[in-house]
C-alpha cells in the first residue's frame, strides 16, 4: 500500500515511470535518495468545490470564482489541505512494493505550503525516502519527504514530511 494506505505500493497502479520493489527491505535500501516522481494530477474547480463541501471551508479565494478573479491571485486557488490530501494519489502513481498487503497513514512531521495552487494547475510529487524503520509484525515505518511541484512554477507549492506504516 502507499504511504497513505492506498493501492500504489501494492503494485496496482499503471503509471509508466512507476518504481517497483519486491519487498519492504528492498525499498529500505533507498533511504536518503530520491525514489520516484509521480504522475501529474490536475486540480479543477469541481475538485476545489467538493473539497470545500467536505471540509466546510468555503473561503471565497477557493469557491467564489468571480470574487477570486479580483483577489490577490487573480483566480481561485486550491485549499492547502486539498494539495496535502493528494499525497496518497502521488504515491499510488509512483511506487509499488509487491509484498505490501497493507499500509496506513501514520501522520505528518512537518508541512509547509510554499506557493498557491491556482485552479486548473497540474501537480506532481518528488518522493524522497528519509527513513525506513522496522516495526511490529514485520512492517516498516517510513518517513518520506514529499515535494509537490506545480507545472510551470519555479518553486514547489508544498513540502511535507509524511509518515507511513506498511506491512507484508
Amino acid at each position: 500500500m502507499s504511504p497513505g494506505g492506498h493501492a500504489g505500493l501494492t503494485g496496482l497502479a499503471t503509471f509508466a515511470d512507476m518504481k517497483t520493489f519486491a519487498t519492504l527491505e528492498e525499498l529500505s535500501t533507498q533511504v536518503g535518495q530520491h525514489v520516484a516522481t509521480s504522475e501529474w494530477i490536475s486540480v479543477t474547480q469541481d475538485q476545489i468545490n467538493l473539497f470545500a463541501q467536505a471540509t466546510g471551508d468555503h473561503q471565497w479565494i477557493h469557491v467564489d470564482v468571480e470574487r477570486a478573479k479580483a483577489g490577490p491571485f487573480g483566480m481561485p486557488i486550491a485549499h492547502g489541505f486539498l494539495t496535502l490530501s493528494l499525497i496518497p494519489r502521488f504515491f499510488d502513481s509512483a511506487i509499488a512494493v509487491t509484498e505490501a498487503r497493507m499500509g496506513v497513514n501514520y501522520g505528518l512531521n512537518k508541512v509547509r505550503f510554499i506557493a498557491p495552487v491556482p485552479v486548473n494547475s497540474r501537480l506532481r510529487a518528488q518522493l524522497k525516502l528519509l527513513a525506513s524503520d522496522p516495526i511490529d509484525n514485520g512492517g516498516r515505518q517510513q518517513t518520506w519527504e514529499v515535494t509537490v511541484e506545480r507545472d510551470g512554477s519555479p518553486k514547489p507549492v508544498c513540502v511535507a514530511e509524511s509518515l507511513a506504516r506498511q506491512y507484508p
